[in-house]
């Protein structure tokens, strides 16, 4: 797995490419999460459109990631998900945890609805 980074408007999307199966991969991403609270970033877009596969560890990961931006006063929102990542959310009932979006746009522009009713 790796992923990039990049910022857009109010919220940092993180994107995630090839197998997010946890392990060290999860130690990168809490580092990357750590530096973005500290430079005040924490509205985080998960994009998961090009995960080919994730195991019970990659839903840790994210579930961590989930807690450390609410911790930090954000959230961590997933885009994107495949049909499979999808089922994957549903099965584990983590699809009402997460606040999830169908494009990388809608979770984007979700950050600003909820900043400006804020």
């Amino acid at each position: 797995m790796n992923f990039n980074v990049s910022e857009r408007y109010n919220c940092v999307v993180i994107e995630f490419k090839g197998n997010v199966m946890g392990g060290p991969d999860a130690v990168k991403l809490n580092e990357k999460l750590h530096e973005l609270i500290e430079d005040n970033k924490t509205n985080i877009v998960a994009d998961v459109g090009k995960v080919k596969f994730m195991n019970s560890s990659g839903l840790g990961m994210l579930i961590g990631g989930l807690t450390t931006m609410r911790k930090a006063g954000g959230d961590l929102r997933i885009a994107n998900a495949t049909d499979k990542i999808e089922s994957l959310l549903v099965v584990t009932k983590l699809i009402t945890v997460f606040k999830h979006y169908k494009s990388l746009e809608a979770a984007v522009e979700s950050f600003a609805e909820s900043s400006e009713e804020e």
